[in-house]
């Protein structure tokens, strides 16, 4: 169950994948103001200007690391940089939504039947699931050696399959690829339970990130209004919350 006792909010350490913009490069901001350390990840080729900016804020407290999480190299290196480092909180935000934006609908004819595009499919699938698994697999011990032992995985409602039928399907290599990644995390909380890790996966409802820009996209929030909800959440968990499948206020999503 969630609790109302939350841990000190200067205690800890985060790492963030996919933290050069939206969701990611928001949770290291708000990490950061917290007094936290932050190790803040992103695949570009030079650290991105908001994060970089970040960091000359807070100098003390974040740390930038270069990482693709579908490259097995990059990762190894993170992971030799951080050997005996804890890591109260591993936040797996990297991901791919789409290629082309929202609006107009007939833009990301890649994901849908008939115009399926099997090579994206593919690499949805790599980064959307397996490259969560690796910065767990990476990363695990630096997680159990920390006294929080959370991993939290940005999910979606995308990945729902107990609902009704859509009107007509869409975003094929999204929503399968976020269904497949829920599975993952359940069979990552039942493997490290015993060691009294904490995984769980979130739901973050509509967030006006970088993506939506100049599309008029109803019921979207910023990313300062929704992340600090979801950094409650994440404070609030303990390992009977495990394998659980998360809204922003706390509620199970069905999945």
């Amino acid at each position: 169950m969630l609790h109302e006792q939350h841990p000190p909010a200067n205690e800890g350490t985060v790492f963030i994948t996919g933290s050069g913009s939206g969701i990611g490069l928001e949770f290291a901001r708000q990490y950061a103001m917290r007094g936290w350390t932050v190790i803040a990840t992103h695949r570009s080729d030079a650290r991105p200007a908001a994060l970089a900016a970040l960091q000359d804020r807070f100098p003390a407290i974040v740390r930038v690391e270069s990482l693709d999480v579908t490259n097995c190299e990059k990762l190894s290196a993170v992971r030799k940089v951080l050997e005996g480092v804890p890591i109260d909180v591993l936040l797996n935000n990297a991901a791919v939504i789409r290629t082309e934006p929202l609006i107009p609908r007939d833009g990301n004819r890649n994901q849908k039947l008939g115009t399926l595009d099997y090579r994206l499919g593919m690499t949805f699938m790599d980064a959307n699931v397996l490259g969560p698994l690796r910065v767990v697999e990476a990363l695990a011990d630096n997680v159990k050696a920390s006294r929080q032992k959370k991993i939290v995985t940005m999910s979606s409602a995308a990945g729902m399959v107990s609902g009704p039928l859509p009107a007509s399907g869409d975003h094929y290599w999204y929503r399968s690829s976020k269904a497949a990644l829920n599975s993952v995390m359940k069979l990552v909380a039942a493997d490290l339970r015993s060691s009294g890790v904490t995984v769980v996966f979130l739901h973050p409802g509509g967030v006006a990130v970088e993506s939506f820009a100049g599309q008029d996209v109803p019921g979207l929030q910023a990313p300062a209004v929704v992340i600090p909800k979801l950094m409650k959440v994440i404070d609030g968990l303990s390992i009977e919350d495990t394998g659980r499948f998360l809204t922003n206020d706390g509620n199970d999503q069905p999945w």
